[in-house]
């Protein structure tokens, strides 16, 4: 008795076993690539260099608060927003002045995250509107001490002629006023694409 109880659940427990999602990845759900069917080229290092525009004031701003900070902060953060939020859609030019060429936008958020300074958590994507990079992106993710003469946050990915992008971006101001808020910022790019 127990040989054929054995022999009729040898086969049951073999079966089940296979079909068990434990036991390994579903082939239709993750396969591998290999790279030359992506026809990759090879990677090479550009530099870019352009102005940010962001714009608080006048009829047309580029800038949009979304969080304000709490009124009654007590964390030490008196003077440095610790908690505000702006969404932008920032114009991209070749040189400081507004009328100058448009290459693209700045799109995504900024918020003042730090406690102790103007430290601004950066989360955009640089969407470029021109040339052979016409609907191309950069996405940026980093902390901005604004105040620091440059500041270098990571190029973290892209989209477009910019797929598997990684590099670093360094800001400096070019300009900041003080009574409307508004500021360009020049931005030198390093990027690794293909």
């Amino acid at each position: 008795m127990a040989k054929i109880s054995l022999c009729f659940l040898l086969p049951l427990f073999i079966a089940f076993s296979q079909t068990s999602p434990t036991t390994g990845a579903d082939s239709t759900f993750v396969q591998s690539v290999k790279r030359n069917p992506m026809k990759l080229r090879s990677e090479k290092l550009s530099h870019f260099r352009f102005y940010w525009h962001d714009i608080i004031s006048g009829p047309n701003p580029t800038v949009v608060n979304i969080v304000q900070p709490p009124a009654n902060n007590k964390t030490g953060a008196i003077g440095t927003g610790f908690g505000m939020i702006n969404m932008i859609d920032d114009p991209l030019t070749e040189k400081p002045e507004a009328d100058s060429k448009l290459l693209g936008r700045a799109q995504g958020f900024y918020g003042l995250a730090s406690q102790e300074e103007v430290g601004l958590l950066m989360a955009m994507n640089f969407v470029f509107s021109t040339g052979k990079y016409n609907g191309s992106t950069l996405t940026i993710l980093g902390r901005n001490p604004v105040f620091h003469k440059v500041r270098e946050m990571p190029v973290i990915g892209g989209s477009g002629l910019f797929r598997f992008a990684r590099g670093y971006v360094q800001a400096s101001t070019h300009t900041f006023d003080l009574k409307t808020g508004d500021a360009v910022v020049e931005y030198n790019v390093h990027v690794l694409h293909y």
